[in-house]
């Protein structure tokens, strides 16, 4: 029994496995959004696939509102468009809009005032009242779409229930229609128990309805309800909702039962929910709930899609409707059904009930039938036992390896019964009992088998970086004195005036002063994963790319540097409050080739940078004191976030020691999060300084002068008037090249 109990690798995944069977058990909302995440990759992965060419769509598009004016159309409008359908010969047309209320035509109205005039004066002209009320008929828009419907005997209306009591906060509550016009209602609804009968469904409060008028002419009406998921994503259709002591079906169900021949549709529900929707021979799989898993056919457009106006104007191909469903919704942006799917963020409602309609016909679903859930469990069990067999024989990569063949395994596995039977199978139970394996029995290897590499990182983690000490262990030759030569970026800040500040303080204030400031501003060096180089008083050196790669080490450096400014002014608002001067940092950001390694002696050594780009990134951070700024970046910096960041050009100048002159910009912020005014100081900034180096001075001074007029306190903007009423007294050679030369360090 004790040998039972010694825990082992296996052991471990073994408890680890009946833990995700627990909690898949209980299935948690974080999870289940997880899998409905996994759920679109697979649709991403499969992509489009055929649709049976049974269904179009009729959109009322821009072009549709550029011809026929803005949307709502009048009725008459619509009565053409639904007998161009007809005369197309449609097979059936289903309507993705609502009629609620009477159609606003002033003729009418016009009409209709001066008929009660007549009657008011009592002309008594039999020819004129039939002629007026001739008139008024053919001025009657709802009437004549009433007789359009009519004629066509094909069309079915769209409607949708409301699930609140109440119109919106603080309105009356809505009382429902006392006459129902006819809605399309399942034919069959079997209970297998009287528990059964009282199954929550989908219960709406009231429907929101086509006027009467309509409804009666029309063949039929369903809803046009979608729920999104909470991630805001629609995979699932209603098909069924419940109203007073009805059993209501879905617009797209609505227009399938009118395609077939009015084939009737049945419900039987159980205790759980519903267990069977069929219509006609059909079976329709849903869930409990009588959801429908939405089996899209691909992203937007994969239905054929005609402009309304081509329709009305007679522009689409002979036989575009001939036998087919049609369906009539508006998809111009600010007037449709805005919806999120699995293939795209900007789907149109319209075009969702195409791919419920298309899935049905040919009967190609997507469910999650009784016996998957054993299929889940299988799966997960399988993963927990191989990958506990195998993982303590290998090493901590090689185990990565064999879990990254099981989860590939895995995905396979579950895209095959996507795709083929059109089954969902669990993807996210089986990946975390890989993950919580590959951590746990690794883990349990660190405690016990890896102790030695243990007692090495407790060795050295006093006086290098955790990432170093990592860096080691991974590869201890780098710990060899010398180093190699990498594209890196190095960040210099410092106070300014500190020395002045500090003969204020006490040296218990000095020091707690100097704690929260280096503890502040190292924890975002951190954030941005960057290296901690040294401390020099309140002077701080930090490198990015180094000994981790860092693909994005510049923009990491210039992201920290802002944020180092940014934190610093919260600070300084707490300090003003103690009575503390007002504090100022320079910093200095430069990219470029430099020598990184362990340099020191053989007892002592520190993992630090050198060469130009070093010194060029300290030069920087002093010329902020030059130019009253805050941030400085070298043009090779700059060059390598350039379209992220905004940035204005200082100056063009040759730091002490060097010939070649370097570009240097003041750094301001992400693009994404520029500001106007920082937009407007980097542009009249830039205007002015290519008058400047044009030698045009008194258009350049203009110019600064306005950056000044709007940034009071814009510190190169000042430095370059002194310069412009120098230069304009005393003009610079010819050949001069608008270079600052640095006469110090």
């Amino acid at each position: 029994m004790k040998k039972f109990l010694n825990l082992s690798g296996f052991k471990v995944a073994l408890l680890l496995t009946l833990v995700v069977l627990g909690i898949y058990y209980l299935d948690p909302p974080f999870l289940n959004l997880l899998e409905l995440k996994t759920l679109d990759l697979r649709f991403l992965s499969r992509g489009k696939i055929p649709t049976s060419d049974k269904v179009a769509l009729v959109t009322i598009d821009e072009k549709s509102l550029d011809e026929l004016g803005r949307w709502p159309w009048p009725r008459t409008r619509m009565a053409q468009l639904l007998d161009a359908l007809v005369k197309g010969s449609a097979g059936v047309v289903g309507f993705d809009i609502v009629w609620a209320e009477p159609d606003q035509n002033s003729e009418l109205m016009s009409l209709t005032a001066l008929k009660r005039k007549v009657a008011e004066l009592k002309l008594g002209n039999p020819d004129l009242e039939r002629y007026l009320d001739g008139v008024l008929k053919r001025a009657d828009s709802d009437r004549i779409l009433a007789d359009s419907l009519a004629r066509s005997r094909r069309a079915i209306l769209g409607y949708f229930f409301h699930f609140s009591p109440r119109e919106g906060p603080g309105k009356k509550e809505k009382s429902p229609p006392k006459d129902l016009p006819p809605l399309t209602a399942f034919n069959m609804v079997r209970f297998t128990s009287e528990e059964a009968a009282r199954v929550p469904l989908f219960e709406a409060q009231y429907p929101a309805v086509n006027i009467p008028i309509l409804s009666r002419a029309a063949e039929g009406a369903g809803y046009f309800n979608i729920f999104p998921d909470p991630d805001g994503t629609v995979r699932w259709a209603p098909l069924v909702i419940k109203y007073q002591d009805r059993h209501y079906c879905a617009l797209s169900l609505a227009v399938l039962k009118k395609y077939l021949e009015n084939a009737p549709l049945g419900l039987r529900i159980a205790e759980f929910g519903v267990e069977q929707m069929r219509l006609g021979k059909l079976s329709i799989p849903t869930s409990e709930e009588g959801r429908l898993l939405i089996n899209y056919r691909g992203p937007q457009k994969t239905f054929p899609h005609y402009s309304a106006t081509d329709v009305i104007h007679g522009r689409t191909p002979d036989n575009a409707f001939r036998g087919k469903i049609v369906l009539v919704g508006a998809t111009a942006i600010g007037i449709y059904d805005m919806r999120v799917t699995p293939f795209e963020h900007v789907f149109p409602g319209l075009e969702i009930h195409a791919n419920v309609i298309d899935s049905i016909l040919q009967g190609h679903f997507l469910h999650r039938p009784n016996w998957i859930t054993l299929v889940d469990i299988l799966v997960v069990v399988a993963v927990g036992l191989i990958l506990g067999a195998l993982l303590h024989r290998f090493k901590a990569h090689w185990g990565a390896l064999v879990g990254a063949a099981l989860f590939l395994s895995v995905l396979v596995l579950g895209k095959i019964l996507f795709e083929n039977p059109g089954v969902w199978m669990n993807l996210t139970y089986p990946s975390l009992n890989l993950v919580l394996i590959y951590l746990g029995v690794t883990g349990y290897r660190y405690m016990t088998e890896e102790k030695e590499k243990k007692k090495i990182r407790g060795a050295f983690q006093y006086y290098l970086t955790a990432s170093v000490v990592e860096e080691m262990l991974k590869n201890p030759d780098k710990l060899k004195l010398g180093g190699e030569k990498k594209d890196l970026t190095v960040l210099f800040s410092d106070i300014r005036g500190f020395t002045s500040i500090s003969e204020q303080m006490t040296p218990e204030g000095l020091v707690r002063f100097l704690n929260e400031y280096l503890t502040t501003m190292t924890d975002i060096v951190f954030k941005y994963d960057g290296l901690l180089d040294k401390y020099m008083g309140d002077a701080i050196m930090a490198i990015w790319g180094a000994p981790l790669d860092q693909p994005d080490h510049v923009k990491r450096a210039c992201l920290a540097a802002l944020e180092m400014v940014e934190e610093l002014h919260r600070l300084q608002k707490k300090w003003s409050a103690e009575g503390m001067p007002f504090l100022n940092v320079g910093i200095g950001v430069n990219a470029g080739p430099m020598v990184v390694g362990n340099m020191g002696s053989d007892r002592r050594f520190d993992y630090t940078v050198m060469g130009d780009s070093v010194n060029l990134g300290s030069r920087l951070e002093g010329l902020n004191k030059t130019y009253g700024t805050n941030i400085i970046v070298s043009e090779m910096t700059f060059d390598k976030v350039k379209g992220e960041f905004l940035a204005r050009e200082l100056d063009l100048v040759r730091v002490k020691g060097k010939d070649q002159p370097v570009k240097i910009y003041e750094l301001l912020s992400p693009v994404k999060t520029a500001s106007a005014h920082q937009q407007t100081l980097a542009g009249g900034f830039q205007d002015a300084l290519a008058e400047y180096r044009k030698r045009n001075w008194d258009r350049a001074r203009e110019g600064f002068q306005a950056v000044l007029s709007k940034f009071t306190h814009d510190g190169p903007a000042k430095l370059y008037l002194e310069r412009c009423d120098a230069l304009s007294k005393n003009p610079p050679p010819v050949d001069w090249d608008g270079v600052y030369t640095m006469t110090t360090k």
